[in-house]
Order: C-alpha cells, then structure tokens, then sequence
C-alpha cells in the first residue's frame, strides 16, 4: 500500500467530538449514542411493548417495511 492510500484510509476514521471553547476543560464530551438494528429488536416479530414510565408504547412494523411507534 502506497503512502497516500494509508494517508486516505486514516482520515476517513471518525474523530473524536471537538470541544468547543465555552467548555471549561475536564467536562467530559458526549458519548456515542447506542445504536441496535429493528430486525435484533423485533426478534422476528412485527410489533413490541416498550414500558415506560407506566405507560405502555407499540413498535409496529408495517407492511411496508416502516417502523410506527403509538401510545
């Protein structure tokens, strides 16, 4: 591999957030948000109970292929 494909490859990494200068140093930036595909969600199925605070949510998956979320 040449010299500029490694260059290439390094700057497509992702880079960490940038930290603006009204934040005082030591205040930690904000992690990744965790990301978890529908179909590990749905385990196979085409709606899911979410619990939440006492009130109940439905993740349905429509024929389509779109995800509806109601109360």
């Amino acid at each position: 591999m040449s010299t500029t494909g490694t260059l290439l490859t390094l700057s497509r990494l992702p880079q960490p957030p940038m930290r603006s200068s009204a934040e005082p140093a030591g205040v930690p930036t904000a992690l990744p948000v965790r990301r978890i595909s529908s179909q590990r969600l749905l385990a196979g199925e085409r709606e899911l109970v979410i619990q939440h605070m006492g009130n109940e949510y439905h993740l349905r998956l429509t024929r389509n292929g779109k995800l509806i979320l109601t109360k």
